[in-house]
């Protein structure tokens, strides 16, 4: 025995219609997982920055000229809580990573991701360098959207979503995998006691110890032997240093000693006369 057919309701049908009518949007998944860029660069990772690949070659077929790229950065732990915001009134600012633990940032258009060789001949690496406006935290009047600096270690999620100039999302890419910064040591964590240092540097540290005093030890020597030298000057051969005085020693050749103590002075061999005092 069958159940008995109802007429629907009539006051449902206008509700039924009403919501197949809406225009259905489907949000386009971009098969792309943002990275931290594979340029071998100096601080790619920092305490209040990171930097990622360009995400070039990647939305150009979903995107028009009018189309924004945004960036969405997100705790690790709220990313799953992100809304896509559906106008440009609802685009989250840096100041909400503190409060709803994501914001929006780094708008850009096709043309400044051009797919094209990387380098180009600009001379640097394309990348996008997330926290990078430091100016941000002194700024009152900071655009919406402005790049600030990163307020902690995170670990941070990041995307790319495509919204057009009404602000209607278009397209997305996954979220990236987690990324931490680096955490500065609080000095009064460091271990300095050198029972904990490795065998390797106990070796190193003494064998610098003792080049160290062999450096001062010749250092010393070399000083004593100048100042020595300053002070105790070598005498010329054939002189005689009596008080302050300094004479030449002259022997006699001809004369015996016995005999040339007998003469008188003035009148040895060679020596030159006494002038005469009579006319």
């Amino acid at each position: 025995m069958g159940l008995p057919w109802r007429q629907p309701c009539p006051w449902l049908l206008p509700l039924v219609v009403l919501v197949w009518a809406q225009p259905c949007v489907s949000l386009e998944f971009i098969l792309y997982t943002p990275q931290i860029t594979a340029w071998d660069l100096e601080g790619k990772v920092t305490a209040t920055t990171f930097s990622l690949e360009q995400p070039r070659c990647v939305l150009d077929q979903h995107a028009s000229a009018a189309d924004t790229i945004w960036l969405v950065v997100a705790f690790s732990n709220t990313s799953r809580d992100f809304q896509n915001p559906q106008t440009l009134a609802e685009i989250p600012a840096s100041p909400q990573l503190l409060t709803d633990g994501y914001y929006m940032t780094l708008p850009l258009t096709l043309d400044q991701l051009p797919c094209e060789d990387p380098l180009g001949g600009s001379g640097g690496a394309p990348v996008l360098r997330v926290g990078d406006d430091a100016g941000c935290l002194a700024d009152f009047h900071q655009p919406r959207y402005c790049n600030s600096p990163l307020p902690s270690p995170g670990p941070y999620r990041v995307k790319f979503l495509l919204m057009d100039s009404r602000g209607s999302p278009q397209a997305e890419t996954s979220w990236s995998d987690p990324i931490a910064l680096h955490q500065g040591q609080s000095p009064g964590s460091i271990d300095t006691w050198p029972g904990r240092r490795s065998a390797g540097m106990i070796v190193i540290t003494s064998v610098l110890s003792s080049l160290a005093g062999l450096l001062l030890l010749a250092f010393l020597a070399a000083s004593a032997v100048r100042f020595s030298s300053l002070w105790w000057s070598e005498e010329a051969p054939g002189q005689l240093r009596i008080g302050s005085f300094a004479g030449k020693r002259y022997t006699t050749h001809h004369i015996p000693s016995s005999e040339a103590a007998t003469l008188p002075m003035g009148c040895e061999p060679g020596a030159e006369p006494f002038p005469s005092l009579s006319p």
